[in-house]
């Protein structure tokens, strides 16, 4: 039971933390907060599902055109609505509620393009289960663990190792300094609004498959990604993986062993507790102003 519940732990934990992945990327490359990542996950796993269900696409191809799609629209978010807001002075909290009521929006497009009913994609594996530590895993579990975890490893390196993710991190820490050098600071913030986006875009649709699809799957997701990423450390890449882990494991077990009834409740508590005494999180980032 042990194992089994570390794997599921592992698994909602990986969501977590790329979705937390998703909001640190954006305060980071601009300082400022996006309230809709949890619908941009739920809005990619209906492009999911319609590519792969209506269009009988095959799932990986559906799921790199959801991708793609999704980089765009988060792309298409900071340069059409992002942007005119700051240049109007508008400040930090318009953005906020900007994000907040595209977050509806995204919500009530899904709603009236597909419905308030479950949705369910078709079968990607012709096999129900495999074989981990002598534990059966349906495939699709294990699918959303392996691709969360490429994907953290594949930004690390995109960040760390290409000269296009050192800019965005220079950018990142300086923006006049950053441009008195050359780089484009305006593409760096789009790219990065286009990352989030796209994340949310590909765990959602990789998620589709084992938990259904539906207009609300985004909420509590967005909300502990986000629980994640603040008590890691807002703002840290590295810090949203180990919030949204510590969140996926201490739900799992708290299910587990007490009751999950009380899995929010709890997991919410801790993260006001974590606040409390940490209020720049696990990993102690700097706030920006």
């Amino acid at each position: 039971m042990i194992v089994r519940l570390i794997i599921g732990a592992l698994m909602i934990g990986a969501v977590y933390s790329v979705v937390g992945i998703g909001y640190s990327v954006i305060y980071r490359a601009s300082g400022l907060m996006s309230l809709c990542q949890g619908d941009m996950l739920m809005f990619g796993a209906f492009l999911g599902l319609f590519f792969n269900k209506s269009l009988g696409l095959p799932f990986p191809i559906a799921l790199l055109f959801t991708t793609v799609l999704m980089f765009l629209l988060g792309m298409g978010i900071q340069k059409f609505l992002v942007i005119p807001l700051l240049k109007k002075a508008s400040g930090f909290a318009s953005v906020i509620l900007c994000t907040l009521a595209l977050s509806y929006v995204l919500q009530n497009t899904a709603l009236i393009g597909w419905g308030a009913r479950m949705f369910q994609f078709p079968s990607i594996f012709k096999t129900n289960s495999i074989n981990i530590f002598g534990i059966g895993v349906a495939p699709e579990n294990a699918l959303v663990l392996g691709a969360a975890i490429l994907v953290m490893i594949i930004l690390h390196l995109f960040m760390t190792k290409t000269k296009f993710g050192t800019a965005m991190r220079a950018a990142a820490l300086d923006e006049t300094a950053a441009s008195a050098v050359g780089i484009n600071v305006g593409i760096t913030k789009g790219v990065a609004w286009g990352i989030a986006s796209g994340l949310a875009g590909a765990i959602g649709c990789l998620m589709g498959p084992v938990y259904g699809v539906y207009t609300t799957m985004g909420i509590l997701i967005g909300q502990k990604g986000f629980a994640g990423a603040v008590s890691g450390g807002y703002g840290n890449m590295y810090g949203a993986i180990i919030g949204g882990m510590f969140f996926g494991f201490a739900e799992t077990f708290i299910s587990a062993y007490i009751s999950t009834s009380y899995k929010d409740c709890i997991s919410f508590g801790i993260l006001i507790i974590i606040l409390t005494f940490m209020p720049t999180g696990i990993l102690k980032s700097k706030v920006l102003e």
